[in-house]
């Protein structure tokens, strides 16, 4: 019981990351391979605030709204021009973003193992299943997760984003702005990122390559849910999260937990690559 309510825990992190993994495949049809050094740099901003003397939300606000000017930014300054190029010219600005961000991060923060604070209990609470620091994480992700479903859902610029990243050519015909809406989808992926990584490091620690693993626990549940299905990543996230918990506990060992992620991926696209809500597209060639 506990590895299954703790695997829903951290779950819920990479719940987070798989659906901006999903938000930025959607809108450029690429994997965007610097999504965790983004979140990383983010949450090295809030840890700056916060010994500026921020309160901790004030401090975590803060960073989520940097963070999403900064995608909208990445997306107009680096992405844009690259609308038209060969596949291989993409991957190679999403690698080199990764190398750049991580580089940066190091430079500015330096490389050594930070202590990033919680603003939750970290005790365990009554039953000893879950600390408070799990129970606040998990809680926060629902509710961005929640909020991000809303928006889509019943708002006019939500529904403009999703159809701008279905169906770019009609969006144009009834007068929807692209550009912008692809660019405001960066922002809110760069800001779920920023959550993500503000609530992962008082586990793992906060250094430079804090994402690394996360980043392919995420890809792993976007896959498995499909990766072009916003609600498929989020349900391939919490999978994802309790398969490497009791995997790791009861079958390979913490040592050896991150092969899990591999196994699922390599498994997911060998027998069905859609993911269990993905959509699968026909092409004639």
């Amino acid at each position: 019981m506990h590895q299954i309510v703790a695997g829903i825990a951290t779950g819920g992190i990479y719940a987070s990351v798989a659906l901006a993994l999903v938000m930025i495949y959607q809108a450029t049809h690429h994997i965007n391979f610097a999504q965790g050094e983004m979140a990383t740099f983010s949450t090295y901003l809030t840890l700056m605030f916060i010994n500026m003397g921020m309160p901790y939300w004030v401090a975590f606000f803060a960073a989520v709204a940097v963070s999403f000017v900064a995608g909208v930014a990445i997306e107009r300054i680096l992405i844009r021009p690259m609308t038209n190029a060969p596949v291989l010219s993409a991957v190679g600005v999403f690698v080199g973003l990764l190398l750049i961000i991580n580089s940066v991060s190091g430079w500015f923060f330096d490389y050594t193992i930070k202590q990033f604070p919680t603003p939750f209990p970290d005790q365990p609470l009554p039953g000893g299943f879950i600390s408070g620091h799990q129970l606040g994480s998990t809680g926060v992700t629902l509710a961005v997760l929640i909020a991000v479903y809303l928006f889509f859902r019943h708002t006019s610029l939500g529904l403009a984003m999703r159809a701008a990243a279905l169906n770019p050519v009609s969006s144009r015909l009834v007068g929807v702005r692209v550009g912008w809406m692809l660019a405001l989808g960066w922002g809110l992926a760069a800001a779920i990122g920023s959550v993500a990584g503000c609530m992962v490091a008082p586990i793992v620690f906060l250094d430079p390559n804090m994402m690394a693993g996360i980043l392919l626990y995420a890809f792993a549940g976007a896959l498995l849910g499909g990766i072009d299905s916003p609600l498929g990543a989020v349900l391939g996230g919490f999978a994802v999260g309790v398969i490497e918990n009791l995997g790791g506990a009861y079958l390979v060992g913490t040592e050896l937990k991150l092969t899990l992620a591999l196994v699922i991926i390599v498994t997911v696209l060998t027998i069905k690559p859609s993911g269990l809500l993905g959509r699968t597209v026909l092409s004639r060639v």
